[in-house]
């Protein structure tokens, strides 16, 4: 790191899962109807380490989606809140519960939240976190590759290696640009990248909840979009979805020239980011 990188003190709520009118279905790729159930709110049962596949759910994340009543408010929430960041739970019969930001969705900004199960269990929406927003800005020191949403803190907790010349990662996989989805044209800092990936999808079929993965041809900078001879990092912070266009959710972390990124993709690697890796960093 090459600078001073702020902390803000940031509120976060628990979200309540919403049906948009009278008619609870969605349509899956084939033109089934489905209930999204797992698409936000507090979820339980759901951890980093499981498959990305393994739910008959929609974006179902590890933990409880953070929001906030005033829409500015929101996304400043999403926008400065990074992978690794502290969270408190303030009020209701989990407080004092303490737990991690896992990543964000999009879709108006969520936050994702790691807690125990016991915790979770006890959360209900409307009860209120701190969340100890820090990473935005920080710098890796090598020219051109670009860090975002990560406490620099859980850096060294990750399968990274950096000096001058660039950085070099273990990667579960690498997903090509055409298998870009929901989050194309997005600012970085406020959404995830959703990967049109299945259980099928050739060396991405063991993707699980907390995985590296390698966006080839991927810039994210600033809104995300194509750019040859790009290469974006991030991590798999949500499960698939049956919508056209959707599918895991990965947030974004590093962005540079492929020449300054070298991935090694190992399909038997533990995930990059591990409950003990995250609840590791000392609060």
């Amino acid at each position: 790191m090459t600078a001073t990188v702020l902390a803000v003190n940031l509120l976060g709520v628990v979200e309540h899962p919403e049906i948009d009118g009278m008619n609870p279905y969605r349509i899956d790729a084939e033109g089934r109807p489905y209930v999204p159930a797992g698409d936000g709110g507090v979820v339980l049962g759901v951890r980093l380490g499981d498959s990305a596949f393994g739910f008959d759910a929609d974006h179902a994340a590890p933990g409880a989606c953070l929001v906030h009543p005033d829409p500015s408010a929101r996304l400043a929430l999403t926008a400065y809140a990074c992978v690794g960041n502290e969270v408190v739970v303030r009020t209701g019969a989990a407080r004092g519960a303490r737990g991690r930001v896992v990543g964000k969705r999009g879709e108006a900004g969520r936050v994702i939240v790691s807690l125990s199960q016991e915790h979770l269990a006890a959360l209900r929406p409307g009860d209120g976190m701190s969340v100890r927003a820090h990473g935005q800005g920080a710098r890796l020191g090598v020219p051109g590759v670009e860090l975002l949403n990560l406490d620099p803190r859980l850096l060294e907790r990750l399968p990274l290696r950096i000096d001058a010349e660039g950085l070099a990662a273990t990667v579960r996989g690498v997903v090509p640009s055409r298998l870009a989805g929901n989050g194309l044209g997005r600012p970085a800092q406020m959404w995830d990248l959703d990967v049109q990936v299945t259980p099928s999808t050739p060396g991405l079929a063991g993707l699980r909840l907390g995985d590296l993965v390698c966006l080839d041809d991927i810039d994210v900078r600033h809104n995300m979009g194509y750019r040859r001879g790009w290469r974006t990092l991030g991590v798999v912070v949500h499960g698939d979805s049956p919508l056209p266009g959707h599918g895991p959710g990965v947030t974004p972390i590093v962005s540079g020239p492929a020449d300054r990124l070298t991935v090694t993709v190992d399909p038997d690697c533990e995930p990059g980011l591990t409950e003990d890796a995250l609840h590791g960093v000392p609060y």
